[in-house]
């Protein structure tokens, strides 16, 4: 059960990170989509739907690493 929470984690921030590059895609070859008036902030929205999902997967991960000692030193937690 925790798998499939940890699956379901990871995808649905995957799902928004496709969502964006779809979304910028279609501003590029002037595709307006419905809930947007202008292609600029359907660029924008998508930009930020990117950028929020692989943000949120690349930290994921970063944190499982760093809390199993699989990264470089700088990146390692200091204990003071």
């Amino acid at each position: 059960m925790i798998r499939l929470i940890a699956l379901l984690i990871m995808v649905i921030p995957g799902c928004f990170a496709a969502l964006g590059i779809k979304l910028m895609r279609d501003m590029l070859f002037g595709i307006l989509q419905p809930p947007f008036p202008y292609l600029w902030l359907q660029f924008l929205v998508g930009l930020v739907l990117f950028i929020g999902g692989l943000g949120f997967i690349a930290g994921f991960v970063f944190y499982r690493d760093r809390k199993r000692n699989k990264v470089q030193k700088r990146f390692r937690k200091s204990i003071k």
